[in-house]
């Protein structure tokens, strides 16, 4: 549904996205996942067609250009008017998206009743906390009904419970519109995502699914602990690999093959080696993210 091909912006000498290319699918959640400025905003409002890129190509729905009307967009800090009601903000952006009086009230009610205000409809946007009004802004992005949803950080701002409120109703809407948002929080991105693009300087630098990442990086180190020393002969054996001793009796380090597991235990048998210890310690997501973006 949107291709997006050696898109590039340039702000003076600054690239703030450098040659970024990705496809979406329909019923799609994926999410740009990178440090502050890493051009993870740049994009969504590029995407959003409320800036122009230096340039790239972007396909979206089989068009050369962006159809805003079926996209909905939720900036990372969105603006109300704090005079009005929510029903009345509703029917002010639905308004904007070109739906009919009619269809713009019952749309708009059924939005607020999806993200759980349907009963503070009649309320002034003034007196609500930061989780209403997150959840009054991603009301408005799904009032038209859109086939893209762009999210730039949903739930950066909202404590563990709002949190949670907004990834599942995420969850829900990925069955029927295709979502692309914005986070630093990988626990999010792993939750409800199909696949990511990791970004660090406007540069993609690594984008699939998850699996496949975990997959590609996540080889496992052991650690043995003995009460003979392990030093001058753990090294040299040809399937142990980066050995780091703790102390003699004690060390970290690689297998060529999981199986090697087997030989070295043997070894150990063969050599009256009194094992204490002997574990595979495997990275967790948040490692290999570092890994891969070089932090």
């Amino acid at each position: 549904m949107l291709s997006v091909n050696g898109l590039t912006k340039i702000y003076q000498q600054h690239k703030a996205v450098q040659n970024v290319s990705f496809d979406l699918k329909y019923q799609q959640c994926v999410a740009l996942l990178g440090p502050n400025g890493a051009g993870k905003t740049t994009i969504l409002q590029i995407l959003s067609g409320l800036l122009a890129s230096t340039s790239g190509r972007i396909q979206f729905l089989g068009s050369q250009s962006i159809n805003r009307q079926e996209i909905g967009y939720l900036p990372q800090h969105p603006a109300f008017f704090s005079w009005m009601t929510a029903l009345e903000y509703m029917l002010f952006t639905a308004r904007l998206s070109k739906l009919k009086r009619r269809e713009a009230l019952e749309k708009s009610r059924t939005a607020l009743r999806f993200v759980g205000l349907e009963k503070e409809q009649d309320r002034k946007i003034g007196g609500f906390s930061g989780g209403m009004k997150q959840r009054l802004g991603l009301a408005q992005a799904l009032v038209h009904e859109p086939k893209l949803l762009i999210l730039d950080e949903p739930v950066s701002a909202l404590d563990p419970a709002g949190r949670r409120e907004v990834l599942d109703m995420m969850k829900d809407l990925k069955k029927k519109m295709t979502i692309l948002f914005s986070t630093h929080v990988l626990h999010d991105a792993e939750e409800v995502c199909d696949q990511v693009i990791m970004l660090k300087e406007g540069a993609v630098k690594w984008s699939g699914p998850l699996h496949k990442l975990k997959n590609r990086h996540q080889k496992p180190s052991y650690i043995l602990t003995a009460e003979e020393s392990l030093e001058g002969w753990l090294e040299h054996l040809p399937y142990v690999s980066k050995v780091a001793y703790d102390k003699p009796s004690q060390a970290e380090f690689f297998l060529t093959d999981r199986s090697d597991s087997r030989r070295l235990l043997g070894e150990c048998l063969n050599r009256h080696v009194s094992i204490l210890r002997f574990e595979q310690k495997t990275q967790s997501l948040e490692d290999i993210y570092m890994k891969v973006m070089g932090l």
